[in-house]
């Protein structure tokens, strides 16, 4: 699963010329869904890109979110740029490339759930794409155990943690 959207990415033609092509490439080996954002769409059509080219690269419209969450939950491996989607890929345990020069969510990183793949080079992002594959980071909560609206709730009724 493939989301691309920020004008960091978009932009830049260097940087979308590779993301596509590493996109492309990865599809010769797995399927690849990318539910392509207007303003990325946009601006491959500007550039003349032929994004319905590649067989195994499934280009579709936006999806909603619980669409996108189900795409997520299904993924074997989750490319974005997306601060949100990186999170979300790490809620269903699955590994996640984001391709952007540093991102706000270190923990996964450090923890091995997500990568950092600035995407200057298709090869280096086919690299990173490739190794993320089948992978899983270490057992961690950083965001809590979930039970948080409980702990609250006896908080509240005065009863002990």
């Amino acid at each position: 699963l493939a989301t691309i959207h920020p004008a960091e990415n978009t932009d830049d033609p260097k940087r979308l010329g590779a993301i596509t092509r590493a996109l492309i490439a990865l599809s010769r080996e797995i399927d690849v869904v990318f539910p392509c954002h207007p303003r990325t769409r946009s601006v491959l059509a500007r550039l003349g890109a032929d994004i319905n080219s590649a067989r195994g690269l499934h280009y579709v419209e936006p999806l909603g979110y619980l669409d996108m969450i189900e795409m997520e939950q299904s993924a074997q491996l989750v490319v974005t740029d997306s601060g949100g989607v990186q999170k979300e890929a790490f809620f269903f345990a699955k590994p996640c490339v984001t391709l952007r020069d540093e991102t706000e969510w270190v923990e996964l990183i450090e923890s091995g759930w997500n990568r950092l793949a600035p995407p200057m080079s298709s090869d280096s992002l086919l690299g990173s794409f490739r190794a993320a594959l089948g992978t899983t980071g270490a057992p961690i909560q950083p965001y809590g155990k979930g039970d948080t609206a409980d702990r609250i709730a006896r908080i509240l009724s005065g009863a002990s943690d």
